[in-house]
């Protein structure tokens, strides 16, 4: 038995893979849900119920896919040019405190500064902590040789304790009761809502335009094509005279910057204001998204809703079954290793091959 790469690639195999490991996915978690004592076809049409059965419904899962697709385009745009950048979650906090750092520190200050010159700065700001986030791992990957998994996993949880202590420190609002939560963000700077009475507010409109312009780079720009040949091969793209090393360099500014206005949009969009546990893990969730998107900016929008979707509705799930909301866990994690099996294959095919004869032996050894 043996591995081959398949000397055509199926365009409906590629296709197809996302479906086959969502529906392998559903087979195998439903073995779980069974072994918790709950009728199968019950919990499943109560999940589905929960994240899509509504207005309502759908308004909280989009709720919580807007940051997923922001993470989701971070980890895909790092991973298109394999910079496997794993600190998104520290990212999304370092952009949501320089947010608020620049909106909520403003207010009844003598030096009073418009909304409209503050929105932007804000942003920037945001994108800007992220982006510088990812630039130091980055440089040290191209420069140093530096494994960026282990540089960017390791900043999240420096980033964590940073923003406790300002939580805890300068930045903590004397309002909250001793509760450490930074100040407030000027409700001039809050986004708007897209339904009235709901969460769903127009950060979701800017994550998908994000990730329009993003699949727009990959496909019509030098830039994307660096970007794509430089994650194929980098010796070869070096070979070609590509500059690998400042594509790297901006490959990192935008996704960090992705993962940084991830944390801004969430804190204008939902909380106003940053605390430890305002991202269940977005970060490190953007990355299931992204490999189940196939790195594909589009396909990362279908995944964050599908993946918001499951996390929403396993809620509405538990609480009318009595199975446990990690199932959700489990859904997201079987539905990536199954996405990489059924990727994998779409590009491989096992060949089985019989015992050869000491002739045929020698026939192939000549």
């Amino acid at each position: 038995m043996r591995i081959e790469r398949r000397a055509e690639l199926s365009r409906a195999a590629q296709l197809g893979a996302p479906f086959v490991a969502v529906a392998f996915t559903l087979l195998v978690t439903s073995l779980l849900v069974a072994w918790a004592g709950a009728p199968v076809g019950r919990a499943y049409a109560l999940l589905l119920e929960g994240g899509f059965g509504s207005v309502f419904a759908w308004t909280e899962t989009l709720t919580r896919a807007t940051p997923l697709i922001l993470t989701g385009l971070a980890a895909a745009v790092a991973f298109k040019a394999r910079l496997f950048n794993i600190g998104a979650e520290g990212q999304l906090y370092a952009g949501a405190l320089a947010a608020v750092a620049v909106g909520g520190l403003h207010g009844g200050t003598e030096f009073e500064v418009s909304p409209w010159l503050l929105f932007p700065l804000m942003m920037a700001a945001a994108a800007l902590a992220g982006a510088l986030l990812l630039l130091g791992p980055a440089l040290m990957k191209s420069r140093l040789g530096v494994d960026e998994v282990v540089t960017t996993l390791l900043l999240n949880f420096i980033v964590l304790l940073f923003v406790s202590m300002m939580l805890d420190g300068p930045m903590k609002d004397p309002t909250a009761m001793g509760w450490p939560q930074s100040v407030v963000l000027q409700d001039a700077l809050q986004l708007d809502k897209l339904v009235p009475r709901t969460r769903v507010h127009t950060g979701l409109l800017w994550a998908l335009v994000l990730a329009l312009l993003l699949w727009a780079l990959f496909k019509h720009t030098t830039t994307g094509f660096e970007i794509r040949a430089v994650g194929a091969n980098a010796r070869a793209s070096a070979f070609a005279g590509m500059p690998v090393g400042w594509v790297t360099v901006k490959v990192a500014l935008l996704s960090g910057a992705l993962a940084g206005l991830a944390g801004a949009i969430e804190v204008a969009g939902r909380t106003s204001y940053v605390t430890l546990d305002m991202s269940p893990g977005y970060g490190y969730t953007g990355i299931v998204i992204a490999m189940l998107a196939a790195l594909n900016p589009l396909g990362v929008v279908a995944a964050a809703v599908f993946v918001a979707g499951i996390l929403v509705g396993a809620d509405s799930m538990s609480r009318a079954v009595d199975v446990p909301t990690y199932i959700a866990d489990v859904i997201v994690s079987v539905s990536l290793l199954a996405m990489l099996v059924a990727t994998m294959m779409a590009q491989y095919r096992v060949v089985w091959r019989g015992p050869q004869t000491p002739s045929a032996k020698a026939q192939g050894a000549g």
